[in-house]
């Protein structure tokens, strides 16, 4: 019988406050506190993120324990996010973990943030598929945009990335041309699922067979809506779903048509996506289709494990756990992190 390991997950990358308690696989708690205050600014303003995260840590960390149902002497040991993202944010999540390692006299797991996305299938959920090595990752999210190979836990390789804009911000920021709220993507998909995705063409920015380019297209939207503006006022409000389709169908078409010479490029035929942009209902139901079309097998994980959250950390932390994968408490967080 295998030993009960609990680990308690902290995520404090960008702007979500998240802990979360695992047990051997099995997510017992998972609470995120997400920030308000950005929606006045347009977008996350990074001091304003890292006082939020020290306001929410202490009492999002002791609603994670008192929800796994467990004493936090129970907790085998503690995973942070130790990057990408932002350095006072981080930090927060960092210096409370290596402070409760401390005082619990347990282990201390450094997470990377893009890793943990990948490997949130792994996590024991009702509906949740997990993929077999080695297999395709789409990591999207507002500040990333890769294709990994995924030959194990901890043997990743990017093999294409964006150049410039990550596809969250492509979304987010087209939003914002249309005059939508933030966080604008979420809002961009909801309206495209009233349009005609054919009703408007944007051309797909050419770049590497596996690497994505996102400020063109940005580009694009802005001139098209200025031109149209200029000729009818009230363009963007009479042909809001129509747009919003448009521009979602032509992301999605450009995030396959790079899957797909991922696929051609490796042999690898099990994909996984990941990352906030993952929740999105274009891309989940492009992947359904491809699953039919070209038989693929795909990953999409549940909604709760897409966006930041601290689920995702723990599962990492759990499987460095069994490998006795622990770090020093000197450790510093990295703004910037590759695999």
């Amino acid at each position: 019988m295998e030993p009960s390991i609990y680990i308690l997950g902290i995520e404090s990358s960008c702007d979500d406050t998240a802990a979360a308690v695992i047990h051997n696989g099995k997510i017992l708690s998972n609470v995120v506190a997400t920030q308000k205050i950005h929606e006045e600014y347009g977008g996350v303003v990074p001091e304003l993120a890292s006082r939020a995260h020290q306001q929410n840590i202490v009492p999002v960390i002791a609603l994670a324990i008192q929800k796994a149902g467990i004493d936090k002497k129970d907790l085998s040991a503690i995973a942070f996010t130790r990057g990408p993202g932002l350095m006072g944010s981080l930090l927060v999540g960092s210096s409370f973990a290596k402070s409760l390692s401390m005082g619990l006299n347990i282990p201390l797991i450094e997470v990377n943030h893009m890793q943990a996305h990948i490997l949130a299938h792994f996590i024991e959920a009702e509906g949740q598929t997990k993929p077999h090595f080695p297999f395709i990752a789409l990591t999207i999210s507002g500040g990333h945009t890769q294709i990994v190979q995924v030959n194990d836990y901890f043997d990743m390789k990017i093999i294409g990335q964006t150049i410039d804009d990550a596809v969250g911000e492509a979304f987010d920021k087209s939003a914002k041309i249309l005059g939508l709220p933030y966080p604008g993507g979420p809002l961009l998909d909801k309206y495209a699922q009233e349009g005609n995705p054919k009703a408007y063409t944007f051309t797909k920015p050419k770049v590497g067979d596996l690497d994505f380019s996102f400020s063109g297209l940005k580009t694009a939207v802005l001139y098209f809506i200025q031109n149209e503006v200029k000729k009818n006022p009230n363009f963007v409000e009479e042909n809001l779903a129509d747009i919003c389709a448009s521009i979602q169908f032509t992301i999605v078409d450009y995030l396959m048509d790079k899957i797909k010479n991922a696929v051609k490029a490796t042999g690898i035929k099990e994909i996984a996506i990941g990352g906030g942009v993952s929740a999105n209902s274009g891309i989940r139901k492009a992947l359904q289709e491809a699953e039919m079309n070209y038989g693929w097998k795909t990953h999409i994980p549940r909604f709760e494990f897409c966006t930041d959250n601290a689920a995702m950390i723990a599962i990492v932390g759990e499987l460095k756990y069994k490998n006795k994968d622990f770090t020093e408490l000197s450790i510093g967080s990295k703004a910037r992190m590759e695999f």
